[in-house]
């Protein structure tokens, strides 16, 4: 009667393929063996095909259960693993990787444990740890994490002390570049037909320069020179001027033009209306007004097509104006996680 070999312990299946194929090698036809041993005819043409390729050390039993490779992740093992990668980039760990892929994971489980994970199982652990695939927010490897947590810990909160002692407006500002050919968003159309958008073929563009805060105030200039000196002076002015009675308290990055010699003379000569202070370098996630740049690039330029130059320059002053008639939109950039510490 023929028996499912499988279930037999190793030794016995080890014992049986070599008197199986003993016997075939003896004369025994392989139909007669397989009768004989209680096997299918196939195992025993198997084993003899694993004799004349391997020798004797095919037939040898092989260990039965999970591979060495593989193995469970328990979570003594994942917290580790948790860790490098919320606070590492792989390639900071010598992964050939520069996103935390699926693949990515898998690699740096195999290397520290000798796991063999497969992607899709990493997926379910991912998941599972509380990971999301997202899109990633770019980072100067020339920032200071020191001076990020010396601004957010000291600096900021005696800016933020000092303004509302002294009843000041505190701005957060930026410029920005737009180009004409700038598209945001997606557009339906048929199956395997790309969406076309018509459009100049003339490049242009202009530049802009805002100021807000937490309020909801917004003051900003559409400008199509370089951005030079005259030019943030002549915002300066117009910041007062909106300010009115209020000292105003400016907090830029470290733009040349903002910390130019003549900015420095002109703020002296106000006699203390307006300040001038700086966010650490290579950190602009850290500046609320970037949130209105996002906003502005993608709904007064992305999402319209200008034919000339003062039309794009109208698409922006009129995007910026329906902003300052809408507070509300401008104290929700304050709320990204970037930024909550400054919206208070």
């Amino acid at each position: 009667m023929k028996q499912d070999a499988r279930s037999w312990a190793s030794e016995a299946q080890e014992k049986t393929r070599y008197q199986a194929v003993k016997a075939v090698l003896a004369g025994m036809k392989q139909v007669k063996a397989a009768e004989t041993f209680g096997v299918t005819r196939q195992a025993v043409g198997k084993w003899m095909a694993a004799h004349r390729q391997g020798g004797g050390k095919a037939l040898k039993a092989r260990a039965k259960g999970r591979p060495r490779t593989g193995g469970k992740l328990t979570n003594a093992m994942a917290r580790p693993i948790v860790q490098a990668i919320t606070d590492h980039c792989p390639d900071q760990l010598k992964l050939p990787f520069v996103l935390w892929t699926r693949e990515a994971v898998c690699q740096l489980i195999r290397r520290r444990y000798g796991l063999l994970l497969s992607v899709s199982t990493m997926g379910r652990l991912l998941r599972r740890w509380g990971f999301t695939p997202q899109k990633p927010v770019r980072r100067a490897y020339e920032a200071d994490p020191a001076a990020v947590q010396q601004w957010l810990e000291v600096e900021y909160p005696r800016i933020h002390r000092r303004a509302k002692a002294q009843n000041a407006l505190l701005y957060w500002g930026d410029e920005m570049g737009l180009r004409a050919d700038h598209q945001a968003g997606r557009s339906y159309a048929p199956k395997g037909q790309k969406p076309v958008i018509a459009g100049t073929g003339q490049r242009f563009g202009c530049n802009m320069i805002s100021a807000i805060t937490n309020r909801g105030h917004l003051c900003f200039m559409v400008f199509k020179r370089k951005f030079r000196l005259n030019v943030f002076l002549q915002f300066l002015r117009r910041l007062l001027k909106q300010a009115g009675t209020r000292r105003v308290f400016l907090i830029v990055d470290g733009h040349p033009v903002h910390r130019a010699g003549g900015v420095r003379k002109w703020i002296e000569a106000q006699q203390g209306k307006i300040e001038l202070f700086f966010l650490p370098a290579y950190r602009p996630d850290l500046n609320p007004d970037e949130f209105l740049n996002h906003d502005t690039k993608a709904n007064a330029v992305g999402r319209r097509r200008a034919k000339h130059r003062p039309q794009l320059m109208g698409h922006v002053r009129s995007h910026l104006r329906r902003r300052q008639q809408d507070p509300a939109t401008i104290r929700r950039f304050f709320h990204a996680p970037s930024v909550t510490y400054a919206a208070a």
